[in-house]
């Protein structure tokens, strides 16, 4: 950077009083500006000429028609007073002129360490996030790393329940026997499966149902440290004669499968766990239902109303167009807990869970989504929808009547975190979805709602609207919560009725 700093001068008459009272005028002449000695082309040092025209009065002279010659040869003596006077009007004159420019100069450093950066240009809007980036990226070593099989899977046959288990060393799905089983055993299975609860579990005879004889199981060993290989062994029968069907709570299913910037309007039951969280009667933010007591949203949705009380808040599920909602609709919410880590700042882990004080009832148009499977992670470029009552334009200042939804694909947060993108500013909590050149994202209106994503038939929660900068600008996808990173926090505070998993930040009704 490069400051010049220039200083100019308007020379005008110099008027000082007389002894008489009355002003009088003179001219500055070239010395006069200049009151100490100079040393001109060679010359001999010359001196301000001072004439004394009556005593406390004086002037600078110059001759008429020339007001900035230097002053005849032949000088009037000036006295030792006057040389005093001299030198220190000079000696104030460079002292202000110094003054002035460490000022300057100070102004200057101290601008230069406040000023912020110029940021540089992005050059272009990226449209594809495998193309070149000029731009740094933020390391992401784990994205070059080959994902590994997970050590064991489980999975429940949706004919008649039967428990599965595929162990890593062994290729095929096996039965699982019902020796050494128990109901916190379902409990963890259920919820490695994305189900927030166990419904039911029981044995189930051998001699009752057809299987191949082919068919191999697995028991669970009495003891269960050491690897899984161990933890389940394969069998080709089960002891008991009897083998494992369980039952999670139904989640991520569409019965009637038939803001959101660029989206469409959508049918009733097409996601019927969306829901709309509403204070009073003021729609809000979007939700997700859980199950028919629990709803989870954005916890900077309810951050800013903390000191409202708890019965002011409604969730209303099945909703497709706010047009039909009534006064006093919708399931009054009992407890408000949002992550005890949530930063306002960074809304970093922003999420909350709503307790409603009755449960929905589930139909055809109101249900649960899944959470995410257990170290499951759905690839970049996955295919996911994302929904919601928020502005359709991003100019527009009103919310869509209407539940709207667009799909959005999954970017790798290494683009994300890119100084083209975010700079950094996503955290392992966090994700992003959406385009780079404004063809479809969340708006303001749809926080709190839901990411969802297929997984080989069942509907998904992978993430929470939670931020963005505008509304499908360029190079600034939509950023949700991961919901993966909740798991355990989400699971622990359902499990629970009170007290525990976070604080309930609102206002006791009296």
């Amino acid at each position: 950077m490069c400051v010049s700093i220039t200083l100019s001068y308007a020379v005008e008459e110099l008027v000082l009083p007389g002894e008489d009272g009355e002003a009088r005028r003179g001219e500055i002449t070239e010395d006069a500006l200049f009151p100490q000695s100079l040393m001109l082309d060679g010359q001999a040092p010359m001196e301000a000429q001072y004439a004394e025209e009556s005593p406390g009065s004086w002037i600078f002279r110059a001759e008429p028609g020339d007001p900035l010659r230097r002053p005849e040869a032949q000088q009037q003596p000036i006295s030792w007073a006057g040389r005093w006077c001299t030198g220190r009007r000079g000696w104030v004159a460079f002292g202000a002129l110094a003054l002035l420019a460490g000022a300057s100069i100070g102004s200057w450093l101290l601008a230069l360490y406040l000023w912020p950066a110029a940021p540089q240009p992005v050059p272009g809007t990226l449209q594809d996030e495998d193309m070149s980036l000029n731009c740094s990226e933020a390391s992401d070593e784990e994205a070059l790393l080959p994902s590994l099989p997970r050590a064991v899977s489980f999975r429940i046959n949706t004919e008649d329940f039967l428990l599965e288990v595929q162990v890593r060393a062994w290729p095929d799905w096996l039965l699982v026997c019902h020796e050494g089983w128990s109901s916190a055993l379902g409990v963890r299975i259920c919820r490695s499966l994305g189900h927030l609860r166990l419904t039911d579990h029981k044995a189930v005879n051998l001699s009752d149902i057809r299987l191949n004889s082919s068919r191999q199981f697995a028991q669970l060993s009495p003891r269960l440290g050491g690897l899984p290989e161990e933890v389940w062994q394969p069998r080709g029968s089960c002891t008991s004669g009897q083998i494992v069907s369980l039952r999670c709570s139904e989640c991520g299913t569409r019965p009637l499968a038939s803001q959101i910037v660029g989206g469409q309007a959508v049918a009733p039951g097409r996601w019927p766990w969306q829901a709309s969280v509403a204070l009073g009667a003021r729609h809000t933010c979007g939700g997700s239902v859980l199950a028919p007591h629990w709803v989870v949203t954005a916890a900077h949705c309810v951050h800013s109303f903390r000191l409202s009380r708890r019965s002011s808040w409604r969730v209303h599920a099945g909703l497709v167009s706010h047009s039909t909602v009534r006064p006093h609709q919708g399931a009054v919410v009992e407890r408000i807990i949002a992550h005890p880590l949530y930063s306002a700042q960074s809304h970093d882990y922003d999420v909350a869970l709503l307790q409603l004080r009755t449960p929905l009832h589930f139909s055809d148009t109101v249900g649960a989504v899944c959470l995410p499977a257990e170290e499951q992670d759905f690839p970049r470029g996955s295919q996911c929808w994302v929904s919601g009552w928020g502005h359709t334009d991003p100019s527009h200042t009103h919310r869509s009547d209407t539940l709207r939804d667009t799909v959005v694909p999954l970017l790798s947060t290494q683009l994300c975190n890119s100084s083209c993108v975010y700079s950094g500013a996503l955290t392992p909590r966090m994700l992003c979805a959406g385009y780079l050149d404004q063809r479809a994202d969340a708006c303001q209106g749809d926080s709190g709602g839901p990411l969802v994503c297929l997984d080989k038939g069942t509907w998904r929660l992978v993430g929470v609207v939670s931020w963005g900068r505008g509304c499908a600008e360029p190079n600034h996808p939509g950023v949700y919560a991961k919901v993966a990173e909740f798991l355990d926090w989400i699971q622990d505070t359902a499990q629970v009725s009170r007290g525990a998993g976070g604080a309930d930040l609102f206002v006791k009704d009296q």
